[in-house]
């Protein structure tokens, strides 16, 4: 039998227990400005946040800033990135960057959602990590692991995207939680709601989980549990 819940509570008691257990979660990628964690996360594609952090001091130490970085070109950035998953494209994007940075920002990255996606590289989901982790603003940004995790635990449903994902946890999310719900569910993701086999036992909200409800269910049924 599914955890007699409305959605409402679901997501009291999930963010309840955040609030109790993770009552600080950041971003696991380093940087100490602005221009240091959006060149961190658009490196962060498609590869790991420790990967990353290998990366970046060596960068940023030839790279220290954006006008610096602007004046590179592809080759050299490449040669700075290259052990990260798709180096070509992303010294493409952060040459790119850093140029639109310099010439129409005046070198300042911005704290407005729709100009950081003009720049090259950067999509909705970078632009929220940007303006929540380094202007505080209350924006919640939709990876893969928050996409997963929002949606076995049942605060999302039937959310194809990433976008509508978004959508439906901002419903319920107060505002002020926003920006801290984004590493809550990551980090939750990348450690405990894994992708291929979810560490239920170890779950503190299995409980108020939809997911952890259905196993259980089969399990009585005699189904197989996955």
């Amino acid at each position: 039998m599914d955890i007699p819940l409305t959605k409402a509570e679901r997501f009291r008691r999930v963010i309840s227990w955040f609030e109790e257990h993770m009552p600080v979660a950041e971003t696991e990628l380093r940087y100490t400005n602005p221009y240091q964690l959006i060149v961190a996360v658009i490196l962060s594609a498609q590869c790991t946040d420790k990967r990353v952090n290998l990366i970046t001091p060596a960068f940023f130490e030839k790279f220290p800033s954006v006008n610096d970085l602007a004046g590179s070109d592809e080759a050299t950035i490449f040669e700075q990135i290259r052990s990260c998953s798709y180096p070509n494209n992303k010294a493409r994007h952060l040459l790119g960057m850093a140029r639109m940075l310099k010439e129409k920002f005046n070198g300042v990255v911005p704290e407005d959602i729709d100009e950081l996606q003009q720049l090259p590289g950067v999509g909705r989901k970078t632009a929220n990590v940007i303006v929540s982790v380094a202007f505080s603003q209350p924006a919640l940004a939709v990876d893969t692991h928050v996409h997963r995790v929002s949606s076995r635990i049942g605060l999302t449903w039937r959310a194809k995207k990433p976008r509508d994902t978004e959508d439906q946890l901002v419903k319920f999310i107060p505002r002020s939680k926003l920006a801290i719900a984004h590493p809550w569910l990551i980090l939750h993701g990348r450690y405990v709601c894994i992708a291929r086999k979810p560490k239920c036992g170890e779950c503190g909200i299995r409980d108020f989980c939809r997911y952890y409800a259905q196993q259980q269910r089969k399990s009585t049924e005699g189904g197989k549990v996955l």
